[in-house]
């Protein structure tokens, strides 16, 4: 490690990883609660644990980015990051604030309060109180992050990065204009949710996986950099337009169909070039490095990221599909596979590249790490395809033939059974991963003269 200031990253991946395993925790009840409906309704109501899992996985996405920049930006700008005290104050207003949550969540504290109470909007249900302190703590990072870069070095790299940070803490402003007519709500609201992940965090993610294949593959900065501007280019172009596909229903007026399906369908194109982008620069590469499982979540990322944003996201993005499929088990299929390929990857990518810099362990658990992908990654497929069956199913029960809710709801039961099994194959997988990264791995070592006499001794008494 050539920069001490480095080690900021280590206290926000490990908080990063602990909400980890909260979040696929509760994903795991939530299915459970899909096969049984009663199951734990007085003790943690559905919408409760799926505020907690749904903020747990934003969160938790925004620390590993935080992190990620903190480890990144001194070796891309050549210098100290500017105030370590800074960082970890900003940390523990995170973490205050997410004590905060929870506990206003679980126990339903403030109700109705407008200052300290939770919002009843999706994503966005924080309360005010916590909002503001997202707020400063978000003003302390990027004042600590682009002083580093302006009095160091300037690459790619960087400026991509803080353009995605810049964003990502300006749009969260959005979230306290909370307007009483709803689809005026949503359509603000969208301008979070939506320019967030298909938009600044793509830039985010391109410039974070740019960053992991100059290390892991020894290409030329000068076509890793080419490539990073195209794919920026393609994402803020069709990302923010590409808004329009969720006006669809919204009362909104119609050109919104035709302007949001045509733009997000090109939202495909920049998936598909950062998944290209990780494999031309593997063929390319030079390097063999010896961190195998950063190099594998990296590829996976780029991969499972363009079939879950991209090719799911395109299967029912055009508004004659989306009027059919629109909050059916079809849209939870897209959001899953989307969130882990594009971010949950990407952290899980950087944390694994990171982690043993960090600790200064070499050799490390690089064949459990690798164990925990294919765990994750084939659970989060397959839990894919049984909710794309089951809002297949849905769609034509329900919007088709017109069915009961409720009734489609107890037709599902068998595909529902089936993702729950697959959550049980991602929290596996998640907890070898965090024991992967975080305990050290046993070496061989060869015994000596007198341990090899102990040994033969205890085998011939054993005779």
């Amino acid at each position: 490690m050539r920069y001490q200031s480095q080690k900021i990253a280590l206290a926000y991946f490990i908080v990063a990883m602990a909400l980890f395993a909260v979040q696929v925790t509760l994903g795991l009840v939530l299915g459970w609660i899909y096969v049984d409906g009663n199951f734990l309704s007085e003790v943690l109501p559905f919408n409760i644990g799926r505020m907690l899992h749904t903020n747990s996985l934003i969160v938790w996405l925004i620390l590993g980015f935080f992190g990620a920049a903190y480890f990144l930006l001194p070796e891309e700008a050549e210098r100290e990051i500017h105030s370590s005290t800074l960082a970890y104050i900003q940390l523990a207003i995170l973490v205050l604030g997410t004590v905060g949550v929870v506990l206003t969540y679980f126990f339903n504290l403030f109700e109705g309060n407008f200052l300290l109470g939770k919002e009843g909007r999706e994503f966005l249900e924080q309360p005010k109180w916590v909002k503001a302190g997202i707020v400063v703590a978000a003003l302390i990072f990027l004042y600590n992050v682009t002083m580093t870069v302006l009095k160091g070095r300037k690459t790619a790299v960087t400026n991509i990065l803080l353009l995605g940070l810049w964003g990502l803490a300006l749009l969260f402003l959005f979230s306290f204009y909370n307007p009483s007519n709803l689809a005026l709500d949503k359509q603000y609201w969208w301008y979070v949710v939506h320019l967030w992940v298909e938009g600044v965090w793509e830039l985010i993610m391109a410039s974070i996986l740019a960053y992991l294949m100059l290390k892991l593959t020894g290409v030329d900065r000068e076509v890793v950099e080419k490539w990073l501007y195209v794919i920026v280019a393609t994402a803020l172009f069709s990302g923010i337009l590409g808004t329009g596909h969720h006006y669809y229903w919204i009362g909104t007026p119609g050109y919104w169909q035709w302007i949001g399906s045509i733009f997000s369908s090109l939202e495909v194109i920049p998936f598909f070039a950062m998944m290209s982008f990780a494999f031309v620069m593997v063929w390319k590469g030079r390097r063999d490095h010896p961190n195998k499982a950063a190099l594998l979540w990296s590829l996976g990322c780029a991969t499972l990221a363009f079939f879950g944003a991209g090719v799911w996201g395109f299967l029912h993005t055009l508004h004659g599909v989306n009027f059919y499929t629109h909050g059916t088990q079809i849209t939870a299929a897209h959001g899953h596979l989307a969130f882990f390929g594009a971010y949950v990857c990407l952290n899980l990518a950087i944390i694994t590249y990171a982690m043993p810099v960090l600790k200064g362990r070499d050799p490390y658990n690089q064949v459990l790490n690798m164990a925990s992908f294919w765990l994750m990654a084939g659970g989060m497929t397959f839990m894919t395809f049984t909710l794309t069956f089951a809002g297949t199913v849905q769609t034509h029960l329900q919007r088709v033939l017109g069915m009961n809710y409720m009734e489609v709801q107890d037709q599902l039961w068998v595909f529902y059974v089936m993702r729950f099994g697959s959550g049980i194959a991602v929290v596996l997988g998640a907890i070898l991963f965090i024991y992967s990264v975080l305990a050290p791995r046993r070496e061989f070592i060869e015994p000596g003269p007198l341990e090899k006499a102990r040994i033969d001794a205890e085998h011939t008494a054993a005779e």
